[in-house]
């Protein structure tokens, strides 16, 4: 618990003793930093340790409590908040003590139970006080770095700032972008943060670790936190960034696990030149995936590397669409596997990264648009359409693509089925139309450019019967039909009209499936 700090300031010297150790200091939230006996010392105290309460006497030498209050009220120089002791109980001390804005007046001898609520209530009202300031400061400091960055800031706020933050004692500056990782609402609601609460993480998290007693000031970008960061801030750690950053990271991944990123730009030796920081650690970002196992880019460290903008190979694009087709899915996903190896290996810029997903995912789309599926069905393929609207790291980003092409694979075999239930249908209506043509599987299924023996199964799966049963069965009903209607026909006449190659032919497989010749047939009718 951060306890605010407080003078003493009595003649008395038992009084001052007395107060305390009647009182438990830390537990009402403050602790003694300084005491003096009269008020010209206590001016003096207050204006070098700057306490956030003074508690003092009213009747002292050189200086009594009311004078010391109208002379640093006046000045302004600090803001303490006061309460008056007083061996008098005398209402007009206490009116004139309140026109300086004095918090309370006690009389001597100190209760210390009321004296304890006193503080503890005061301890609050500064808490929120604290707070308020805070973010204030925050938003102020936010603004700043907005303007230096879009480089419309004034000399004169430039230079308030400097004195503000005490930039004069840093040897340099830096920028640095800390940046949350697989965050998007594909993600179980327990492992997403909002932006507000990431960023009060960082800045938590960056005092604890410097052990800052001033403000660290933050932006917040469009997906990132921006830190300015002075050098003396790097103290723990001998000045040196990477150190810092590392320790940083760790302690953002106890909170997150590992999905924090963080980019540095080049030192800069004024505010002032903020934005070039700013600039160098944007470009840092690009190099993300490359740097992927450590999760810290440092801008001075990358100068010498280039980024590589690489399409896919067509030969073997073509080869992963097809067992796309063919529902492959161990050889998609070994393609897969060397793909996102390349893309680290090989030094993938993000865009070219973007630009060989985007080319896998026009390929698949197209394919389940030319079997009349809808693409927009697939639950995997809004995340991967605007997947750089949101931060990735490259194992997110892979696991999300595999997703994906599995869905994929799921949707093509069932279209496949839908279409394969539709083509038979229609070889179906075909048969029943041309049975009386010289027709056989093997010709059909060139007709409708299938595999013979996959027609004959998926007939047999639909129907219950097999080609070559159905097709003759057609048959013999129609002759059935004709012997009935035109007994003036004969028997050779209708086995042409039916298909039958010859009249032998058709006699035998209707006497095999009617236990009767045709004639028979005819001659029963009679």
């Amino acid at each position: 618990m951060q306890l605010h700090s407080a003078i003493l300031v009595d003649d008395e010297v038992y009084t001052r003793k007395g107060l305390m150790k009647l009182i438990d200091w830390e537990a009402c939230g403050f602790q003694i930093v300084g005491e003096a006996d009269n008020g010209e010392d206590a001016l003096e105290l207050i204006k070098r340790v700057q306490p956030a309460l003074v508690i003092t006497d009213i009747r002292m030498p050189v200086i009594d409590g009311l004078e010391l209050i109208r002379q640093i009220t006046m000045e302004n120089i600090v803001s303490p908040t006061f309460i008056i002791m007083s061996g008098y109980n005398d209402f007009n001390y206490a009116q004139q003590a309140m026109r300086f804005g004095v918090h309370d007046f006690v009389v001597k001898p100190i209760d210390d139970i009321e004296f304890s609520q006193i503080l503890t209530k005061l301890n609050e009202k500064l808490k929120l006080k604290q707070d308020e300031q805070e973010k204030k400061d925050q938003q102020l400091g936010s603004e700043m770095i907005k303007l230096l960055i879009l480089g419309e800031a004034s000399d004169a706020l430039i230079a308030e700032w400097e004195q503000r933050l005490n930039l004069w004692e840093a040897e340099r500056l830096y920028y640095l972008f800390a940046e949350l990782n697989d965050n998007h609402r594909w993600q179980p609601a327990e492992e997403q943060i909002s932006n507000a609460a990431f960023k009060a993480l960082v800045q938590r998290e960056l005092v604890r670790v410097t052990g800052a007693e001033q403000p660290i000031c933050l932006h917040e970008h469009r997906n990132r936190i921006g830190i300015l960061v002075p050098s003396f801030l790097l103290a723990p750690f001998n000045g040196d960034l990477e150190r810092f950053m590392i320790r940083l990271r760790t302690a953002l991944d106890a909170h997150l696990g590992s999905r924090v990123f963080l980019y540095a730009g080049t030192p800069v030796h004024r505010l002032s030149e903020i934005r070039e920081s700013y600039k160098a650690a944007k470009e840092a970002t690009l190099y993300k995936y490359i740097q992927e196992d450590k999760r810290i880019v440092i801008s001075d460290r990358i100068q010498s590397e280039q980024l590589n903008y690489i399409g896919l190979d067509p030969v073997e694009f073509s080869f992963f669409m097809e067992h796309m087709e063919e529902m492959q899915l161990e050889a998609v996903n070994a393609t897969v596997d060397k793909w996102f190896q390349d893309f680290r290996e090989k030094r993938y810029a993000p865009e070219a990264v973007k630009m060989n997903i985007q080319q896998c995912l026009m390929g698949i789309m197209k394919t389940i648009r030319s079997m009349e599926g809808d693409e927009q069905s697939l639950l995997t393929l809004r995340p991967l359409l605007n997947w750089q609207d949101t931060n990735l790291s490259l194992g997110e980003l892979k696991k999300l693509f595999l997703a994906f092409l599995e869905e994929s694979q799921q949707c093509i075999g069932v279209l496949r089925k839908e279409q394969s239930k539709g083509d038979i249908h229609k070889i179906k209506s075909y048969i029943e139309a041309n049975y009386s043509q010289n027709i056989s599987l093997k010709s059909i299924a060139a007709l409708f450019y299938v595999n013979p023996v996959y027609l004959g199964q998926l007939f047999k799966k639909t129907y219950g019967t097999y080609f070559n049963e159905f097709l003759l069965q057609l048959r013999v009903s129609e002759a059935k039909k004709l012997l009935r209607q035109s007994l003036n026909m004969r028997i050779y006449e209708i086995a042409e009209k039916v298909g039958f190659s010859t009249a032998d032919y058709f006699v035998t497989q209707f006497e095999k499936l009617e236990h009767m010749t045709p004639t028979e047939y005819r001659n029963k009718l009679k």
